[in-house]
């Protein structure tokens, strides 16, 4: 034990009466307590995606180690930190990896996890730098790369208070592959030495699943509109993974003669949304009974998991919820992938580098609050100005995509040993 499991175990202690109210499952694999996996046949990856967005991002990364033309490259293994995000890798990758959980940062625990493990290389998606972990796998020589890089300007704020004990940490890293040039410097401002940082782009990008055309159908919409009792000859505003407040902001948005549909980010906010939309149609009743909804509606509320991508693909306008509140935003890139018109608000910072760059390709629009009813009722009211956005948004996605290839090579190579583990 070390001064820093001290320091674990005291927070945990203090912040236990939420940890239980969290429900988490799976302790007994959280403390490094798994079965040995079998020897190694190739040179064995352990690439960590903490929750849903990393998972989802890797997703066209790990075809490219596993099953590129020339043969298998190496043996993958994603480990996930929460519940979703395990059960959605787990959904994706269980035929070409081993899908485990990740270890809680106690020394004891990294210990009994590395040695089930036992994996020639790792890699950190977005950020993920727990001290414990890097320190253990650079005292067994096994390298730590940092794919994806993103530190965000919020969470740059934190670490940067906490620097004199973060630095050598940032600096046990043997490589940092930034989505862009702020995020590059922020890690190197941690401590990063500058010759193990680059710029590779996002591979957020590969994820977002373009179709061959703006008007190509989605598997599984017709059916979402006719449950809901959406009139598709009306003008139809979907906003999705939208925060306390937003709703009631978009219902007093949506222009007259509008349909509007919102997605909550959270289940436990179905209810609340429910109420800031007076009338609404909520999908869970609708598919619970089989049966649409009778007489005309213009509320909707989609009260379900996994139909967003189907509920956008039916949008005339979308809007990017947590965004107009302290949430700092949400995904645009599956509405833009879709070919859609977007708006989002003023407060997309974990966002920001996709936002920017579809701003920069005119494929998004950035309002505040008190605009947004105005500029809905414009853009409902001006076809050319959507179908141009429209354009804008699919030819930024296939600009932006190949980032996935960037990272593959850097990881090959560092299979490969083309990178020295730092030091403890």
């Amino acid at each position: 034990m070390n001064a820093l499991d001290l320091l674990y175990i005291t927070g945990g202690a203090i912040a236990s009466p939420w940890l239980l109210r969290k429900q988490r499952a799976g302790w007994k694999e959280r403390f490094g307590r798994i079965d040995a996996l079998p020897p190694k046949k190739l040179p064995r990856l352990m690439i960590h995606a903490v929750s849903v967005g990393e998972v989802n991002a890797i997703r066209h990364l790990l075809p490219l180690l596993t099953a590129p033309a020339d043969g298998p490259a190496a043996e993958v293994v994603v480990t996930v930190g929460t519940d979703t995000g395990l059960a959605r890798a787990k959904e994706l990758f269980s035929k070409q990896a081993t899908v485990l959980r990740y270890p809680i940062d106690l020394s004891s625990s990294v210990k009994r996890f590395l040695d089930a493990v036992q994996p020639d290389a790792v890699a950190l998606v977005e950020l993920e730098v727990w001290p414990n972990f890097i320190k253990e796998c650079a005292r067994r020589r096994i390298p730590v790369a940092v794919i994806n890089g993103r530190l965000s300007e919020r969470s740059f704020k934190g670490y940067r208070k906490l620097k004199p004990v973060l630095a050598p940490t940032f600096a046990r890293l043997v490589e940092v592959a930034a989505q862009d040039e702020d995020y590059a410097a922020r890690f190197l401002a941690m401590g990063v030495p500058r010759e193990r940082v680059r710029i590779a782009g996002t591979m957020k990008w590969d994820a977002a699943v373009v179709p061959s055309s703006l008007d190509a159908p989605i598997a599984g919409a017709d059916e979402l509109a006719k449950g809901l009792g959406i009139d598709r000859s009306r003008p139809l505003i979907v906003a999705g993974s939208t925060g306390p407040g937003e709703e009631a902001l978009l219902h007093r948005a949506c222009p007259a003669g509008a349909q509007l549909l919102c997605a909550p980010r959270k289940p436990e906010r179905f209810d609340e949304a429910a109420a800031a939309l007076p009338g609404c149609v909520r999908r869970s009743a609708t598919k619970v009974s089989g049966a649409a909804p009778t007489g005309a509606r213009d509320r909707f509320l989609l009260d379900t998991i996994g139909e967003l991508r189907l509920a956008y693909s039916l949008a005339d306008v979308i809007v990017i919820g947590r965004s107009f509140i302290d949430l700092f935003g949400s995904d645009p890139l599956e509405p833009a992938a879709l070919g859609k018109p977007i708006l989002i608000g003023p407060r997309y910072g974990d966002f920001q580098n996709v936002v920017q760059t579809l701003e920069r390709a005119g494929a998004i629009r950035i309002v505040n609050p008190e605009q947004l009813g105005p500029v809905l009722s414009l853009l409902l009211a001006n076809a050319p100005e959507r179908t141009e956005l429209s354009n804008n948004a699919r030819a930024a996605v296939l600009a932006n995509k190949g980032a996935s290839a960037k990272h593959a090579s850097m990881l090959l190579s560092l299979l490969k040993g083309d990178s020295e583990p730092a030091g403890e």
